[in-house]
């Protein structure tokens, strides 16, 4: 983490931080604007309840190592597919009582479909601008832990959403 002062009157213009390695650049973008700042206030904001559809995008991109390959089948292991994927589900919470469109790829041994353990399974190819949706819709309240992961075969990251549903 780190911080950058800015000017009194930066207003609501963007930092940009880019960063080449490996021949891939990535770009980080930063702001002021309040509707990008999570605090208390933002938490409390009853953004809807049951039933209310509620719109996420997970941003992840891939190096290509391990370069991807589908989901391979031998005599006595089994070898998840490489290739990057992103996927959400409960963490935390009833999990009977959340549902994700699309529906998410299975993040453990299936070997009877939409797994990344089935064989010949093959990662969907990200879009172009490397953003992922999802829409998310709870049918009870409670405290729910949304976890979004995203792994390429070899590496994994986790990131989690605190979600508070109320009637």
């Amino acid at each position: 983490m780190f911080e950058v002062t800015v000017p009194a009157d930066f207003g609501d213009q963007e930092l940009v931080w880019t960063l080449t390695s490996k021949g891939k650049t990535e770009t980080a973008y930063g702001s002021l604007r309040p509707d990008y700042v999570i605090d208390d206030t933002m938490k409390m904001k009853n953004l809807g309840g049951i039933g209310t559809p509620l719109a996420l995008t997970t941003i992840a991109s891939d190096d290509g190592i391990p370069p991807p390959r589908p989901a391979a089948r031998q005599i006595t292991v089994n070898y998840n597919a490489l290739g990057l994927r992103v996927a959400w589900f409960v963490y935390r919470g009833p999990g009977d009582a959340v549902t994700f469109e699309p529906d998410q790829i299975k993040l453990y041994p299936d070997y009877r479909g939409n797994s990344s353990w089935t064989p010949g399974w093959s990662p969907s190819p990200l879009p172009e601008d490397d953003r992922v949706p999802v829409i998310v819709t709870f049918a009870q309240s409670g405290t729910y832990v949304l976890r979004a992961m995203a792994h390429d075969g070899g590496l994994i990251t986790n990131v989690d959403l605190n979600v508070d549903v109320v009637d």
